[in-house]
């Protein structure tokens, strides 16, 4: 099982580690584009004044993240940790990484691929500095991250997802550096969180229910071979689920999990 999951916008310091080592991460057909990004992303950040304001204006934050930009201009030299402490929010606190049994730990590496502007695609145990670069971000330069990002992962993220499940939990952003094809597609599934009552789609807590059902189907050591058996699995650990099949061939399922109480 491959679990796509999107990053979050808060992160944790970047801490006293050693610093980035960029052909160490996981996924290493992904490197050249990292490079890339990562190369203009510090050399736009690395000015002040008036560049720091181009830079804020390009990345997107207020005056009040000012310290972003300069966070950025030392992503090369900045203490690196492993992502799944980096990544902070309301999906990452729900699925609590931290507090997973050690053999949880283990299928939590082996499964989940955190989406990013700036890296691709990382494993939670890839260790890397924090950073602010959303997919949504338009660099000079290279242009449209999501653009950026879609040739490379179409080579990497196939082999990636081997021969097993797909389970997209990515915002609409982050889904557009990769969309999974042909067969690949037919044993994805994406989710949408409803309220049950109403079957309106929920927002703040649509993460922190998409992190309990990763954090679910770890700590259960479930292991759904395709979308129907993922149905399945949510259904036995409690979950409400609804499924939709999909339409024609090389598409992806899915799944509507419905909670009562929006928390």
């Amino acid at each position: 099982m491959l679990v796509l999951l999107p990053p979050s916008e808060g992160k944790a310091g970047s801490g006293r580690g050693a610093p980035l080592e960029l052909e160490l991460l996981s996924l290493p057909g992904l490197a050249g584009a990292r490079r890339a990004v990562l190369d203009e992303l510090v050399a736009l950040c690395s000015g002040d004044g008036d560049a720091q304001d181009k830079a804020r204006d390009v990345l997107g934050l207020s005056e009040g993240l000012r310290g972003e930009v300069a966070k950025n201009a030392e992503l090369r030299t900045a203490g690196a940790r492993p992502a799944g402490e980096i990544y902070t929010g309301v999906l990452y606190d729900a699925l609590g990484l931290a507090t997973l049994d050690a053999a949880a730990k283990r299928r939590a590496a082996r499964s989940l691929l955190v989406f990013s502007g700036l890296w691709g695609a990382v494993r939670v145990t890839d260790r890397i500095p924090s950073y602010r670069c959303s997919m949504g971000v338009k660099l000079p330069g290279l242009g449209a991250l999501g653009a950026h990002w879609r040739a490379p992962m179409a080579e990497v993220l196939p082999e990636a997802a081997g021969s097993g499940l797909v389970l997209d939990l990515r915002s609409a952003a982050y889904a557009t550096a990769w969309k999974p094809k042909g067969e690949v597609a037919e044993r994805t599934a994406t989710v949408r969180v409803l309220h049950a009552p109403t079957r309106k789609v929920v927002s703040h807590f649509n993460k922190a229910t998409k992190g309990r059902i990763v954090r679910s189907l770890l700590s259960a050591g479930a292991a759904p071979a395709g979308p129907a058996e993922l149905v399945e699995a949510l259904r036995d650990l409690g979950h409400e689920v609804e499924a939709r099949e999909p339409a024609g061939a090389g598409r992806a399922w899915s799944l509507d999990v419905l909670v009562t109480e929006v928390h």
